[in-house]
C-alpha cells in the first residue's frame, strides 16, 4: 500500500480550508480553487505555483513588494498575480496572500450564509 504524502499545495488547502467560510472547488483546468462562497482567494497549480485576483492597487503592492509577479495569463493586468512555490517560506508567503484576500473579501462581503437548518 502506497501512502501520498502530502505536498504544498496539500498544506495551503489545508490551512486555508481551517478558515471559517473557505472551501476548496475543482477548477476547469486542473487548478484547485479556494473559494469563500462564490469568490476565489486564489487558486493552484499542483505543488509548483499559486495565482490570484487582487484589487489593482494591492496588486501594485505586492509586486513592488516582489511578493507577486505578473500573471501568465494576463500580464498587464495590475491586480493579477502569480507566486512560484519552490520552499517553506514561499508556501508559508503563498497562505499569507490567501489570507489577505480571505479577510478583504469578508469584510466587504460577509461570511456565506449557511444553508437553513431543516
Amino acid at each position: 500500500m502506497t501512502t501520498h504524502a502530502p505536498g504544498a499545495a496539500d498544506r495551503i488547502v489545508a490551512a486555508a480550508c481551517a478558515w471559517p467560510g473557505v472551501a476548496e472547488a475543482a477548477g476547469s483546468r486542473g487548478e484547485r480553487s479556494l473559494r469563500v462562497g462564490r469568490r476565489e482567494l486564489g487558486h493552484l497549480h499542483g505543488d509548483r505555483v499559486a495565482h490570484f485576483s487582487f484589487t489593482r492597487r494591492l496588486g501594485e503592492e505586492l509586486r513592488a513588494q516582489r511578493r507577486i509577479g505578473p500573471h501568465p495569463v494576463f500580464p498587464d493586468a495590475p491586480g493579477m498575480g502569480a507566486r512560484r512555490i519552490d520552499g517553506p517560506a514561499d508556501e508559508a508567503d503563498v497562505i499569507a496572500l490567501m489570507r489577505r484576500n480571505y479577510e478583504r473579501i469578508v469584510e466587504r462581503y460577509g461570511l456565506p450564509q449557511e444553508p437553513a437548518a431543516a
